[in-house]
């Protein structure tokens, strides 16, 4: 007999001693109809409110206090469909911004309210006009600037009047988000579609830093924290990354976090154990989770919020199990679940996945919002739905998820085995049996030294069989076995020359340029760099059609090479460092002598049918490996330097997946 259980079934089984149920853990208190969609929109929580568009251009502030029959407040003002909500970082006055393609106003809720009871229409105050797609916006601590993503750039805002403070402009992409530093005035943290984060100096409009690009998936969210003083963020593929914000740390990155590798264990851990003592007449017990559909469905597991948990030490004594006031926890809301983790150690405490409770309206969510701090140990959480025109406001008990959770890993504290009696004595070759057990079992009955087992070839090798030679791991492998070879004294003087030792660890990375040239006159962008093979020269890339060869000192005047009709793509130099080919966007390939700025070798357009993007000799020089759309081409070649005129004979094998 077979009985499968879900995950919020599973609750319910681990939940019974302490008295929680599924529905105590997650429960709906509302849900709102809209008549457009809403699903990628920034939402904003604060600790008695909530705030989320409506009918695409109505702001609703929901006291998460009220009846379920209450209706929310309803303020107008936008002509456009709201794009971005957040509230202030003070109580009193409690404010407001909410942004469209038309206008960014700030709105003060206790005087909105005020009017309303008066029989009044609200009005809030427009601090930014027409300003593009927003898409996040943000309070400074003291209320007083408002920081607007609208497409690629960043506005700060006065939150008084309409003033525009800063303009910062440097992203590639679209600003996801951005955040203000709490303990360095002036200090502003973007990050973007591009991949990357960059810190400002919003007074002046300073760029102090920025990123590298940093994933293959646009950044979705940011938090940061200020207990480490580091920033958190996450981006579409479920992956967290955090760096440090500590002077003189340069920003390293400190740690990545795979949430959805980090998932799959923690469920693993869950589905381990069996509560036996719980579960009667049952021969066999599974338990499952969506988690396997998930993956076999889910192609992203985007972080749509990063925010600060309570610690549930905090709640009272049914959370005395758990880490000391100490430990610092974060919430981690994405597409499909929320998921708590250990900032100490990094690890998964608590997921709760919307499909695992039935009751819940949203089962994949478009965006989301948490509040920073527990009310008598529930957090509320404001979703909208990804698929349908809806608005959800959930109240998470965050003790009695985590303690429902860890009861399934420790089982009230202890692991409890598994045991059965047996129907039959073991047989003599059971694993189970002791090396003594056998022993003794041997002895009795008489029988003395056994014939072992032995192969029917007793030689260890067998010279046609072909097994005592080593397999052919390497294609194009040259025979490095060859008797007597010496290498002269002068190549090995120039080899100890040539070695370097390793950068010592304990040194910080190079800050400082050594020197510094200019390559062209007019500003002109380099598309591929390369040493040569001994570090003796350099070559680099232009996107004026130009290819330049330097000393790797940087001292002198670079040899030019000039021929292609496009931006040069790669460049790559030969084993022994006497030839350079490269590629360029007018789909053809070129080789040259070091020595001559005539090419040597030229392949045209008639054979490339699009851009060659990298380009290089390859095994010992022998041929040139080259990629040129979805197909790569492996190159054989033949350059005769010997005559005047130079005989341009080549022949090429083409191997290419598409």
């Amino acid at each position: 007999m077979f009985k499968w259980y879900t995950m919020e079934n599973l609750m319910d089984l681990c939940s019974i001693e302490d008295g929680y149920s599924s529905s105590s853990i997650v429960l709906e208190k509302q849900v709102f109809r809209s008549k457009v969609p809403e699903s990628h929109v920034q939402l904003a929580c604060s600790l008695h409110y909530c705030a989320f568009p409506l009918n695409g251009n109505e702001l609703c502030i929901w006291n998460m206090s009220d009846e379920p029959n209450h209706q929310p407040l309803r303020l107008i003002g936008h002509h456009h469909t709201i794009t971005a909500l957040a509230f202030g970082t003070k109580v009193d006055p409690l404010l407001i911004c909410s942004a469209s393609q038309d206008y960014v106003i700030v709105w003060n809720l206790d005087e909105c309210i005020k009017k309303v009871l008066e029989g009044l229409m609200p009005q809030g105050t427009v601090i930014g006009t027409l300003l593009g797609m927003v898409l996040y916006v943000r309070f400074s601590p003291d209320d007083q600037t408002v920081a607007v993503c609208a497409g690629n750039r960043i506005y700060v805002l006065n939150a008084k009047d309409e003033a525009i403070i800063a303009e910062l402009e440097g992203h590639l992409a679209p600003v996801t988000a951005a955040e203000f530093c709490t303990w360095e005035k002036n200090i502003l943290i973007s990050i973007s579609e591009d991949r990357s984060f960059k810190v400002w100096d919003y007074c002046i409009g300073l760029l102090i830093y920025q990123s590298a690009v940093i994933t293959a998936f646009p950044l979705l969210s940011l938090f940061i924290d200020e207990a480490n003083k580091q920033i958190i963020t996450g981006c579409a593929d479920g992956q967290l990354w955090i760096f440090s914000l500590i002077s003189g740390h340069k920003y390293r990155c400190v740690i990545h976090i795979n949430v959805k590798k980090e998932r799959k264990k923690f469920y693993n851990k869950i589905t381990k154990f069996e509560h036996l003592d719980q579960i009667q007449n049952i021969s066999q017990t599974c338990i499952i989770s969506n988690i396997e559909e998930e993956d076999a469905v889910e192609t992203t597991f985007p972080i749509l919020r990063i925010e600060h948990c309570d610690n549930p030490a905090n709640f009272g004594d049914k959370a005395s199990r758990f880490p000391t006031e100490g430990t610092q926890y974060l919430w981690i809301g994405s597409s499909t679940g929320l998921f708590i983790i250990n900032n100490a150690n990094f690890e998964l405490e608590a997921a709760l996945h919307y499909k695992d409770f039935t009751g819940l309206s949203i089962q994949i969510a478009g965006s989301c919002a948490l509040t920073r701090k527990a009310v008598n140990g529930k957090v509320f959480c404001l979703l909208t739905s990804m698929l349908e025109n809806k608005i959800v406001l959930l109240e998470v008990n965050v003790a009695a998820l985590l303690r429902c959770q860890q009861n399934s890993l420790l089982l009230n504290g202890r692991e409890e085995g598994f045991s059965a009696v047996a129907r039959c004595s073991l047989l003599v070759t059971s694993p189970l049996y002791l090396k003594k057990e056998k022993a003794k079992l041997v002895n009795k009955t008489g029988t003395k030294n056994h014939i072992k087992d032995k192969p029917l070839v007793f030689h260890n090798k067998i010279k046609s069989s072909g097994y005592t030679s080593a397999p052919h791991m390497l294609m194009f492998s040259p025979n490095s076995k060859i008797k007597h070879s010496r290498l002269p004294s002068e190549y090995k003087r120039s080899w100890r020359q040539r070695k370097k030792e390793d950068y010592p660890l304990g040194k910080s990375p190079p800050t400082e340029s050594v020197r510094q040239i200019t390559v062209t006159d007019k500003p002109t962008a380099i598309c591929c760099i390369q040493y040569s093979g001994n570090g003796e020269l350099l070559a680099c890339g232009l996107a004026d059609k130009t290819l330049l060869a330097f000393k790797s000192n940087l001292i002198g005047e670079p040899t030019v090479y000039s021929g292609h009709d496009g931006a040069i793509t790669s460049v790559g130099w030969s084993h022994d460092n006497n030839w350079l080919v490269s590629s360029s966007e007018d789909r053809t390939l070129k080789i040259w002598s070091v020595s001559s700025a005539e090419p040597a070798l030229c392949l045209g357009k008639e054979i490339f049918h699009k851009s060659i993007r990298s380009a290089q000799f390859y095994y010992i020089d022998t041929f040139i490996l080259l990629s040129c759309g979805a197909e790569f081409y492996l190159l054989r070649y033949y350059l005769d330097t010997s005559k005047d005129e130079i005989k341009r004979n080549y022949r090429y094998c083409i191997g290419s997946w598409e």
